[in-house]
């Protein structure tokens, strides 16, 4: 089998599909060894062949095209070959960076944000891959240990928004970290136009593929007071409270005054 350098074809594509549905190990391994050895770049597999397939998976057991034990298997043996191809990836030098990488609690956004977070130390950043499933609290907690420049919430499960929305939320309130970023990238993000601006996320990425590029080109952008809808009725009700007493008070000292 031969591959374009630096492209994804569709012989590749199927044959590794296949693979991975057949959970032929070996097979599939061998089929990215052979895309490496001529000349198929590391973060193009990634991008271009593993994050793809994955959501192909998805879609085909959502479709009942495949059962539950062929997605499974599929799905494994794809994060597995992940590993593989991260060992090809080009390591730039350490740029003092810091990023902390939360995501959804499924196989397909834990690959994700595996990915996300292999692309960003290849780039140089220090990561820390917390994957899904962990408590607002010990998310708190890391962000307060950490100090990160960036905090990446990828691919979060729709039961989930609203906890990032909270998140958000209370960070700006706290400003614990006052530093850091909020990027919300790939998932639900990229198929709800918006809603990472909506929450009042700093940064969005489509997926993975673009994550670090956004990061490192927009280093000071952080969302505006309108994007921060999060709590803003709070925020309101908060405002007006403290106003109300201002008010009482400045009466109290002109009546006294009198």
């Amino acid at each position: 089998m031969s591959f374009e350098p630096r492209l994804i074809d569709t012989t590749l594509s199927r044959t590794y599909l296949q693979n991975l549905m057949s959970g032929n190990r070996s097979a599939a391994r061998t089929t990215i060894e052979q895309a490496l050895d001529c000349g198929v770049e590391a973060h193009v597999l990634l991008n271009e062949l593993v994050w793809p397939i994955m959501e192909r998976l998805q879609e085909m057991h959502k479709e009942d095209q495949i059962n539950q034990a062929v997605f499974n298997m599929a799905t494994r043996l794809n994060r597995a070959i992940t590993d593989q191809i991260t060992s090809r990836l080009e390591q730039k030098p350490a740029n003092g960076r810091k990023v902390l990488v939360f995501c959804g609690d499924n196989e397909p956004e834990e690959l994700g944000g595996q990915i996300c977070a292999d692309l960003f130390e290849a780039d140089g950043w220090n990561v820390k891959f917390a994957g899904g499933g962990v408590p607002e609290d010990e998310v708190l907690g890391l962000i307060g240990s950490q100090r990160p420049d960036l905090l990446v919430m990828f691919a979060t499960l729709p039961s989930g928004v609203p906890g990032v929305r909270k998140l958000i939320d209370y960070l700006r309130e706290v400003n614990s970290c006052p530093n850091m970023q909020v990027m919300c990238c790939g998932g639900i993000y990229k198929r709800a136009e918006g809603l990472a601006e909506e929450i009042g996320a700093d940064l969005y990425a489509a997926d993975a593929a673009v994550a670090v590029q956004v990061a490192d080109t927009h280093r000071n952008q952080r969302a505006s007071l309108d994007q921060q809808t999060v709590g803003r009725t709070r925020r309101i009700r908060k405002a007006e409270a403290r106003k109300t007493i201002s008010v009482d008070r400045s009466a109290e000292i002109a009546t006294e005054a009198a």
